[in-house]
């Protein structure tokens, strides 16, 4: 099975990106991962967020494949680390192909994707930039995996 990661947009803060790439290269040596950055909506005023999140929608749609989906967002289901390894690796056991995580943009995730989403999850209930999240979700994912292969997790 293959990891995705796609989110619109590139991380701009060098610092996140950074720890994301670090992150990443982790989750490399115990699954293949690929991360995707498309093409975020620009140039479109806040007030327009639901076709802000329809642009978007667009660009990450074309990165899917036949995919089990997993969206992030605030109402979704929350876990702590033990439960999404295990929720992981009853994945990592179906006969799915890959498993995509989306990140929603700076206005989030349009809600018609959410609904089709496979699962749903939540971070937190607390407000995190999208980028943040980001270094967030790669990190819970890497731990994820090292608990599922009986790995000590190097804090």
């Amino acid at each position: 099975m293959k990891f995705k990661i796609i989110w619109p947009g590139k991380t701009k803060d060098k610092e996140i990106k950074a720890i994301q790439e670090k992150y990443l290269k982790k989750i490399n040596r115990l699954v293949p991962c690929t991360l995707i950055e498309c093409k975020e909506a620009k140039g479109i005023k806040d007030r327009f967020a639901k076709r802000i999140k329809k642009i978007e929608k667009n660009h990450i749609e074309k990165h899917i494949e036949d995919d089990y989906i997993i969206c992030l967002f605030d109402k979704g289901k929350q876990m702590n680390s033990k439960e999404f390894a295990e929720f992981l690796e009853r994945i990592v056991k179906s006969p799915t192909p890959n498993l995509t995580f989306i990140i929603g943009g700076s206005e989030g995730l349009e809600e018609g994707f959410i609904e089709k989403a496979d699962f749903i999850l939540s971070l937190s209930p607390m407000t995190f930039s999208h980028e943040l999240a980001r270094i967030m979700l790669l990190e819970q994912v890497y731990r994820a995996l090292t608990i599922m292969k009986g790995m000590k997790y190097a804090k």
